[in-house]
């Protein structure tokens, strides 16, 4: 994969307008294309993953343990598929996998990281990215606790 192509692969990719031109460039350059064939696991739920996963082509499925018959399908060329995993080690709390034939730009946290940390304006950025996206959600959640029955 030529470093010209992942650049533009991040630079399509929403949550990675947090960084400027040059920091795309490093994190392209430290960047691996996979690729994963119907029904191949990116990652379990417990799996403490590496880093993020940009979406290129395919279409992947993401559930909870235990609900596969509900998943929501991700299809959207530069989706980014744990950006949390970017800046914490922590368990996922869902399964993603391959529906089709899927191809991913995989960015390492350990590359995110040390961006950041030479560069406080993008991690302040990334921070209030994902505080917006996390208030986001639990807004969503709030909005329908109501209306779901407790089990």
């Amino acid at each position: 994969m030529q470093l010209d192509d992942a650049t533009t692969i991040l630079g399509r990719a929403d949550f990675f307008e947090v960084c400027d031109a040059e920091q795309r460039r490093l994190l392209a350059f430290a960047s691996e294309r996979k690729k994963y064939r119907a029904g191949n696991v990116l990652y379990t739920a417990g799996d403490v993953p590496e880093g993020a996963h940009v979406l290129v082509r395919g279409t992947v499925a993401s559930y909870q343990e235990g609900d596969e018959a509900n998943p929501f399908v991700i299809t959207t060329p530069g989706a980014v598929l744990g950006a949390m995993s970017l800046v914490v080690a922590r368990p996922r709390p869902v399964t993603i996998k391959a529906v089709d034939n899927v191809e991913t730009l995989f960015v390492p946290r350990s590359a995110f990281m040390k961006l950041a940390n030479q560069a406080p304006d993008l991690a302040r950025r990334a921070a209030d990215r994902i505080r917006a996206e996390l208030t986001g959600y639990l807004s969503a959640v709030e909005q329908v606790k109501g209306k779901i029955g407790s089990r």
